[in-house]
């Protein structure tokens, strides 16, 4: 078990193999209470298949993933401190956003009062396209289906959050309202945060540390400076 102190996630000798590929080799990855940790890589890189198992959606090849002291693949008691939003697929169609959020908060013993204050804090963010337009999930855009998603990771106080992509899909103010709701996060929730994104400049504006996945191997894993923007650009860029 865990003996580092602070540490909120320890992935040990952690792999994932489909057949004869190889697709995640990680030996060792701390990461702190508080820290926000940005995972960039391109596609296939193996981010995807790192969240899904530090969520045990997937089982591991070999090694394991421990959070808070707790084996993922091996207890559920990780599970009511840890929130994430992958992809669409995590959403209920047949739902309307405000009874999927409802549902999510009873989840979170989170009653109808108190969600219907935590989305008044979000009205900025909705920009009146998400709550009582009487749609169900699945007939909103992707960029709303995102929105629904994310913010209903956010319900329960959780001190780990995990966003795959979060900025894919959304317009460009509502890129810069979320990077708000996150920093605001960050800043003082002291929420644990990884997420993921293609987009350098955003990940990097909201994360403190960067990590970079190539082929399913950390090849970059750097606290962030003024110079990491441009040190990633160069590194995918291909520039000497």
């Amino acid at each position: 078990m865990l003996k580092e102190n602070n540490t909120m996630i320890k992935i040990e000798n952690l792999s994932k193999t489909y057949g004869n590929k190889e697709v995640l080799q990680i030996e060792e990855l701390i990461i702190k209470n508080g820290e926000s940790l940005g995972l960039v890589g391109n596609n296939g890189a193996g981010k995807t298949t790192l969240f899904s198992l530090l969520l045990d959606l997937i089982q591991p090849s070999s090694g394991r993933v421990i959070s808070k002291d707790i084996i993922v693949s091996e207890s559920e008691k990780w599970k009511p401190f840890t929130t994430s939003f992958i992809d669409e697929s995590f959403l209920i169609g047949y739902l309307t956003p405000e009874e999927y959020f409802y549902f999510i908060g009873e989840l979170r013993n989170q009653n109808k009062a108190d969600i219907d204050s935590f989305l008044a804090n979000f009205e900025e963010f909705f920009n009146d396209e998400i709550l009582n337009q009487k749609k169900y999930l699945r007939d909103l855009s992707k960029g709303n289906q995102k929105k629904v998603g994310i913010i209903a990771a956010l319900i329960g106080n959780p001190k780990i959050i995990i966003l795959d992509e979060p900025f894919a899909n959304l317009d460009p103010t509502t890129q810069f309202r979320l990077k708000k709701i996150l920093k605001n996060l960050i800043e003082n929730q002291n929420v644990t945060l990884l997420i993921s994104s293609h987009d350098l400049t955003h990940v990097t504006e909201v994360s403190e540390r960067i990590v970079v996945l190539e082929k399913g191997k950390i090849v970059i894993d750097t606290p962030k400076s003024e110079k990491t923007l441009e040190e990633l650009n160069t590194y995918f860029g291909g520039e000497e």
